[in-house]
């Protein structure tokens, strides 16, 4: 006689996702209250894979020094690469280094650069990721690899769909960036009419530290600093 297998039934799913809630309810309160704290800060994200003598990890490292020496402080992911040369410009200009963690089976560890006080773990990437746009003065985005893209296109989708407050969207780097601007404005623009040809003033393509802080002193000329939602 055939013996039924034995199915996962939908009570035991909705249990299971009962008790996660309380899990992702914590660490939006956590992250809430720790980073209500901290100040106006800017975002820097890129390639964990990236190594300090490499010439992006340099400039992620100057970016950061001048973020700080602008009033700002600077929040990474916390992890190696370029996380750690934004962190490690942050703590050697003496100003506010955010690392918000997350838990992952290969490249994520703490870097040594974030202040004691201001290192977060997360086990969720979307709990991270509101963290990271609701108080965030900007976003520096450094050469990376798919996370940095996941960070990118949602925070100009957010802008774009209205659902957070405007703010600068910097892209470093004309060599590593360059292409992906003339895909979307020759394939997404104008050959197919899938976004706005005004979306495309949500993002400023740079080379240096010194024109991050250009485009960032002249968009908080315009608009006050707060929190994005």
């Amino acid at each position: 006689m055939r013996k039924e297998k034995h199915h996962k039934g939908w009570n035991e799913i909705k249990t299971n996702d009962s008790w996660a809630i309380f899990k992702i309810m914590s660490e939006f309160v956590n992250g809430y209250e720790r980073l209500s704290k901290i100040g106006p800060c800017v975002s820097i994200f890129g390639s964990a894979r990236t190594k300090p003598e490499h010439k992006y990890y340099q400039l992620a490292e100057n970016i950061a020094k001048k973020i700080v020496e602008a009033g700002y402080g600077v929040i990474t992911g916390g992890g190696p690469g370029i996380m750690e040369a934004g962190n490690k410009g942050a703590h050697l200009a003496g100003g506010t280094s955010v690392g918000l963690n997350i838990e992952l089976p290969f490249e994520q560890h703490d870097n040594p650069y974030i202040d004691s006080d201001k290192s977060l773990d997360f086990d969720y990437f979307f709990v991270r990721k509101v963290m990271f746009v609701k108080y965030s003065q900007g976003f520096v985005v450094m050469p990376g690899g798919f996370g940095t893209l996941d960070e990118l296109f949602e925070a100009i989708t957010l802008i774009q769909t209205k659902k957070i407050a405007m703010f600068p969207i910097i892209l470093v780097g004309t060599d590593f960036w360059g292409g992906l601007m003339d895909w979307v404005k020759t394939t997404l623009l104008s050959a197919n009419n899938n976004i706005s040809e005004k979306d495309l003033d949500l993002i400023k393509l740079v080379d240096t530290e010194d024109e991050v802080i250009e485009v960032l002193d002249a968009f908080y000329k315009k608009f006050n600093l707060s929190p994005n939602f």
